[in-house]
């Protein structure tokens, strides 16, 4: 098989000092333990494919892509790298604080091995893309954390390298910049770039990426279709936390499981959508055999702080499924949410029961693109007025 990047037993090792005792001595010093961030890594990646890595926080995501980046060294194992590679690993990551953000643009790019005119014929795109502004011509040590990752960003997706490594490029921006992100990376896999994407937004993972890899303690948990691999986190997240809490559920093999969580809007699912259009939650059912009625819920989540916002529900008299693949599916006339990025979540629930049977989080995310400028999260439909003896102005807004 042809591939762009090719890992074989690669691993990164560091010394850990154990926490110094009480012990009396000047001159001791604590013993150290090696700690493996990654071990025994191997897979390739083949031109134009988009990889995703996935995770739970410590598992080595971010420490597999500085592998990748050259920014350290393995401590065993090899890297193959065919092409020019360019990486957004972490905010800041290649600029020079003192330097504008115009010859931090022109540094990075020539760092990538690009042509001075080359990057000039693009300047324009990536001040566009980035949305600086007027501080473009301003020393990069005064821009925000956003703005600093939006132009990291910005650079790295249009000087066009043969990969590009991604590290949470969500997890800064508002959501007009993060759906401009998404799309970018989709016409860069358009064109045949070579992408290894890391991400906790599991739903970004399974639209974007073909495959993906589950990393766990440093090891490769999972390999094979961004689906399978995302579901098999989720599952195994669940056995933990059912684990932790002691929860044990009989005749599990007959209990409804949550296949999918899709949103659908004027543009199609997973397309960014506008404050009061329409759009639908869509939750995939897969019921063996015959079951007592269940309450299925639809949950929108902040994206930044998990925050509960508001549920769709069957209700508390539930609803029976029919043996094998169902939908249920809430439709929402107007979406009321201002513009931001949001995140789903499903539940399954027995009727009278207090614990779910079956769950869904963090694969799905809905982007509100347009709609009033206002703070908070919610498009309120309201009326004012100005009263005055003789005369009343009345103005209504939605």
């Amino acid at each position: 098989m042809a591939w762009d990047l090719r890992l074989a037993g690669v691993g990164k090792k560091y010394r850990v000092r154990r926490a110094r005792t009480s012990r009396p001595l000047l001159e001791w010093s604590p013993p150290a333990d090696d700690f493996w961030a990654l071990r025994d890594v191997s897979f390739e990646v083949a031109p134009g494919e988009v990889l995703g890595v996935i995770g739970a926080n410590g598992a080595g995501k971010s420490t597999l892509l500085k592998v990748l980046s050259r920014i350290t060294a393995p401590s065993e194992g090899e890297i193959r790298i065919r092409g020019r590679l360019a990486a957004l690993i972490e905010v800041g990551s290649g600029f020079h604080p003192e330097l504008t953000g115009r010859e931090n643009v022109f540094l990075s790019g020539t760092i990538l091995g690009m042509r001075r005119r080359d990057i000039a014929a693009r300047l324009d795109s990536i001040v566009e893309f980035s949305g600086v502004g007027t501080y473009f011509d301003m020393p990069v040590k005064w821009y925000s954390s956003g703005m600093y990752v939006r132009l990291g960003f910005s650079v790295a997706a249009h000087l066009e390298p043969d990969i590009l490594l991604v590290d949470e490029v969500l997890a800064v921006g508002d959501a007009s910049f993060q759906a401009r992100c998404l799309r970018r990376i989709q016409e860069l896999r358009h064109r045949g770039t070579t992408i290894v994407f890391i991400s906790h937004d599991l739903g970004s993972v399974e639209r974007l990426c073909s495959r993906a890899i589950l990393l766990k303690q440093g090891r490769i948990a999972a390999e094979g279709s961004a689906r399978d691999v995302v579901t098999t986190y989720q599952r195994m997240v669940e056995a933990e936390e059912v684990a932790a809490i002691g929860r044990f559920e009989n005749d599990e093999a007959t209990n409804p499981r949550i296949t999918a969580l899709t949103v659908d809007g004027p543009g199609g699912a997973a397309a960014p959508v506008a404050s009061g259009t329409a759009i639908s939650i869509e939750v995939g059912l897969r019921q063996v055999g015959n079951a007592s009625p269940v309450t299925v819920q639809a949950m929108i989540y902040g994206y930044d702080h998990g925050v509960l916002l508001c549920e769709c529900t069957t209700g508390p008299q539930g609803v029976r499924l029919p043996a094998g693949d169902s939908v249920v599916r809430f439709d929402i006339p107007e979406l009321p949410l201002l513009p931001a990025s949001y995140t789903l979540g499903a539940t399954v629930t027995p009727v009278g029961s207090p614990r779910a049977i079956d769950w869904w989080f963090g694969r799905t995310t809905l982007i509100v693109e347009d709609g009033p400028r206002s703070r908070g999260h919610f498009v309120l439909p309201y009326r004012w007025s100005v009263a005055a003896p003789g005369a009343e102005v009345s103005v209504s807004r939605r």
